[in-house]
C-alpha cells in the first residue's frame, strides 16, 4: 500500500487507515466476540492499513484493550491513534481537558494498549471549563515525557459551526488550532470528509495543507451510506447511532440514491466498489490525507484497504464533483 506522511515530524503510514470504533461502540452488533475484531485488525494491518484510530471512550475502554490484545504481537507494525478528553457517563458524555485527568487518561490508555509510546494522541473535545492551551501544555508535556510521539485535535468547533451553516461549519476549529499551535505543533486533525460531507475542502483542508498538518478524514464512507449497502426504511436499533441521524430517515436515505447512482457509475469504471471509490475521492483530495473508515469484518476491512489501489481520473473527479449535494442535515 502507498505511505503517505502526516505532520512536520513526517510520520508514515499506510494511505487509508481502520477506524476502530464500530467494533465497541455506536453501531448495531459493535459489542461481537473479541476474535471476530481481532481478525479484523489483523487483516487491516496485513492489508498494509497501519494507522489504527481508536479512543478511550469507545466502549469505553474496550476498544483500546482490544487493540492491545493485537499490539502485543505487532507492535513494530501498527501506527496508533488514540484519544482523551470525553468522559462516557450514564446519560451523557462530557469534556474533561483539565491538566491532571490528561496524564491520567494516558497512562491508562498507554496500559489498555500494552505499549510503551502512542504515536498520536489527540483530543476528543474541548472542554469548555479549561483553557485549550493548558490541555494542550499537558499532551505536550507526554510529548517530552517520551509517552506521546505527536498530538492532535479532533474538530472540536464542528458542531458549533453546524449551527451556523455550512460556510462556518470548521470556523470554531481553525481558531482553536491556531491557538494550540503557539504552545506545541500539530501533527494531524481529524475531521469528517467524504462524498456526501466535503465541507473540510472549504478552509479546514486548505489550513492543513498550508502547514504540513495530516487531515485524517473521519467517516469517509458516511456512516456506511456510501458502500451502497444499505436500504432506504430498513431501520436501525436503537443502539446503532444512525437510528437517530437524520440524514438516515427513509425519506433522506430515497433523496440520497442520486449520490450512490453516480458514486456506482465511477466506481464500475475501476472494477471497484462504491466504498472503493467513495475512499479513492478523500484520498484525491490530498496527499496528506488518510481516510479511516470504520470497520468491524475482515471483509470490509480488506475491502477498504484495496481503495488506495484506485487512481481515479479528473473525469471522475470532475463527475463526483457535479453530483447533486447530500440532502439532510448533519445532526
Amino acid at each position: 500500500m502507498e505511505r503517505r506522511t502526516i505532520g512536520a515530524g513526517a510520520l508514515g503510514v499506510g494511505a487509508v487507515g481502520l477506524g476502530c470504533m464500530p467494533m465497541s461502540w455506536a453501531y448495531t452488533g459493535s459489542r461481537q466476540r473479541g476474535d471476530a475484531s481481532m481478525r479484523t485488525v489483523h487483516a487491516a494491518l496485513d492489508e498494509g492499513s497501519t494507522l489504527l484510530d481508536t479512543a478511550d471512550m469507545y466502549g469505553p475502554f474496550t476498544n483500546e484493550l482490544l487493540i492491545g490484545r493485537v499490539l502485543k504481537e505487532r507492535r513494530a507494525e501498527a501506527f496508533v491513534s488514540t484519544k482523551c478528553g470525553l468522559l462516557v457517563g450514564e446519560q451523557h458524555i462530557v469534556a474533561n481537558g483539565r491538566p491532571g485527568y490528561v496524564k491520567r487518561a494516558c497512562h491508562a490508555s498507554l496500559r489498555r494498549l500494552q505499549t510503551d509510546t502512542i504515536d498520536l494522541y489527540q483530543l476528543h473535545r474541548a472542554d469548555p471549563e479549561v483553557p485549550i492551551e493548558e490541555t494542550w501544555g499537558a499532551m505536550a508535556e507526554l510529548v517530552s515525557a517520551g509517552k506521546v510521539r505527536s498530538l492532535g485535535l479532533c474538530a472540536v468547533g464542528a458542531r458549533a459551526g453546524r449551527r451556523t451553516g455550512r460556510a462556518g461549519l470548521y470556523d470554531a476549529t481553525i481558531r482553536q488550532l491556531e491557538r494550540v499551535q503557539q504552545v506545541f505543533p500539530v501533527t494531524a486533525v481529524q475531521a469528517e470528509l467524504s462524498v456526501w460531507s466535503p465541507e473540510a475542502l472549504v478552509a479546514l483542508l486548505p489550513w492543513c495543507a498550508a502547514r504540513g498538518v495530516g487531515l485524517l478524514a473521519a467517516m469517509p464512507l458516511g456512516n456506511g451510506f456510501l458502500t451502497g449497502t444499505l436500504t432506504p426504511g430498513q431501520g436501525f436499533e436503537p443502539d446503532d447511532l444512525r437510528a437517530r441521524h437524520p440524514r438516515f430517515t427513509a425519506e433522506m436515505m430515497a433523496a440520497n440514491q442520486p449520490l450512490l447512482v453516480g458514486l456506482r457509475r465511477v466506481a464500475e469504471r475501476h472494477g471497484a466498489t462504491p466504498a472503493q471509490a467513495a475512499l479513492a475521492w478523500v484520498l484525491a483530495q490530498g496527499p496528506q490525507v488518510v481516510p479511516v473508515p470504520g470497520a468491524k469484518r475482515e471483509r470490509w476491512a480488506r475491502e477498504n484497504a484495496g481503495a488506495a489501489g484506485v487512481v481515479l481520473t479528473p473525469t471522475d473527479l470532475a463527475e463526483l464533483a457535479a453530483l447533486p449535494a447530500a440532502q439532510g442535515s448533519w445532526d
